[in-house]
């Protein structure tokens, strides 16, 4: 049996209060359990119980046996010498601290149902444990918890970009840029656009916002795609000629040094998604005029923000997927499921974490609720919630499934997870119903 199950016990009462007695028999009282501690030191700070008729204040330790608490060294360390009880499954040895006083430990008595009920879930061979029983659960009380899981998702998000912006010294339109890149690569090419938007710097593209082809001219020869010999047909291809030479002007200009053309990746890719086709539609969306990231922050509805980011192909690409070589005509647009997908995974995050940093909770809000504007992503993940009776009304939906299965259900941490919680616990009182997990995700405007 795991320590973290009894945890969860102790921490929601889901045990026979009768039955918890000190060595003398008398019964003890919980009047607070205490704070749940994950770091260092005793399980639980600051609770506090009554033995006849006395209180008492300090921490709880819990254990699965005693003998426990001095097989973790527990009574040589003086950070538990304010263990007011020890609770454990099995009293199998008297305890003491570091002081050499004896410390009060008491069996904790449940009923098994519960514990039958957990590792029905943690055994479960399915990734999605609850699947079977999900909708025994109130719609409400799930949705409920997606919201937290959807606010710790973009937290997570939130470290990369932070990192980022320490990098390019708080500079937010450099770093939105990176991020717009980096996602730009759609997994494939997420590496080669990284190394691409680091090799050249935002402030360059700045000065040339209101040139497309010099822009174009800029991320292909520094994503060194105009590399002597790697596109064989282009030899004699007057646009990519032009690049070329508009490169060298350029990069000599800013001592700009190219990173190799051969990290980009062609195979097993839709013509549609090739690099040189996504590098010209970026190059689009980089001379948006008064700046991408400005225009951005300012916009307020979903539609105006999906209009900077649903952008074309520069006309040569029309009949092109690489330089040199012709195809059928049609415009290479990122298309709408792509726009939203980079709204999802770049755009949206860096303008919450924005939010965050210059304390405004209606950038926040506003960066959420564009998510629940956006239609709901269509992938194996959503399709496997979709089996177990969830579906989906919106991409905010999706990115809390997405979390959920990922984060909690694929680790097994149906205790910290409010929908396996309830589950566990159905049919028991809880002190909290509302919170039924033992540790919440962070507040949208507090560190996490």
């Amino acid at each position: 049996m795991k320590e973290e199950f009894l945890h969860y016990l102790w921490k929601y009462s889901l045990y026979d209060p009768d039955k918890l007695l000190d060595n003398e028999g008398n019964k003890i009282e919980i009047l607070n359990p205490g704070e749940y501690n994950r770091d260092s030191g005793p399980d639980f700070f600051s609770a506090r119980l009554r033995i006849a008729g006395m209180v008492w204040a300090g921490n709880v330790e819990i254990h699965v046996r005693a003998s426990d608490f001095d097989n973790h060294k527990h009574n040589i360390d003086p950070v538990y010498d304010n263990v007011i009880l020890h609770v454990v499954i099995e009293n199998d040895r008297r305890i003491y601290n570091s002081r050499g006083e004896e410390v009060l430990t008491a069996e904790l008595v449940f009923s098994a149902s519960v514990y039958e009920k957990y590792m029905n879930l943690v055994n479960n061979p399915f990734i999605i444990a609850c699947q079977s029983s999900i909708n025994e659960l109130d719609p409400l009380h799930i949705r409920h918890w997606l919201s937290s899981i959807v606010i710790e998702r973009i937290q997570e998000k939130s470290e990369q970009i932070m990192k980022t912006l320490s990098m390019t010294g708080n500079d937010w339109e450099e770093t939105f840029y990176r991020q717009l890149s980096r996602y730009f690569g759609f997994r494939v090419n997420t590496g080669p656009f990284e190394m691409l938007a680091a090799a050249l710097p935002f402030k360059i593209i700045r000065k040339h916002s209101d040139n497309l082809f010099q822009i174009e001219a800029l991320l292909y020869g520094t994503g060194g795609m105009l590399d002597e010999g790697l596109f064989r047909e282009a030899v004699n291809d007057d646009y990519y000629l032009a690049l070329t030479r508009e490169y060298k002007i350029l990069s000599a200009k800013y001592s700009l040094r190219p990173v190799h053309g051969w990290i980009w990746k062609f195979a097993r890719l839709r013509p549609a998604n090739f690099p040189t086709i996504r590098i010209s539609q970026l190059a689009s969306m980089l001379t948006v005029t008064g700046g991408l990231f400005s225009r951005t922050l300012d916009a307020v509805d979903i539609t105006t923000l999906r209009n900077l980011f649903e952008v074309t192909a520069s006309e040569y690409w029309d009949d092109h997927f690489v330089f040199g070589k012709g195809s059928r005509r049609y415009q290479k647009n990122t298309g709408s499921q792509a726009t939203d997908l980079l709204l999802i995974n770049a755009v949206i995050p860096v303008v919450f974490v924005y939010g965050k940093t210059r304390d405004s909770y209606e950038i926040c809000e506003r960066a959420i609720s564009f998510l629940e504007d956006i239609n709901p992503e269509e992938n194996s993940i959503i399709g496997e919630w979709r089996t177990a009776g969830l579906k989906a009304d919106s991409a905010f939906m999706t990115q809390g499934l997405i979390q959920l299965r990922n984060s909690y259900c694929k680790k097994r941490r149906c205790l910290d997870c409010r929908i396996g919680a309830e589950l566990i616990s159905l049919g028991k009182p809880f002190k909290k119903s509302d919170e039924l997990i033992l540790e919440s995700p962070p507040s949208p405007l507090k560190g996490g």
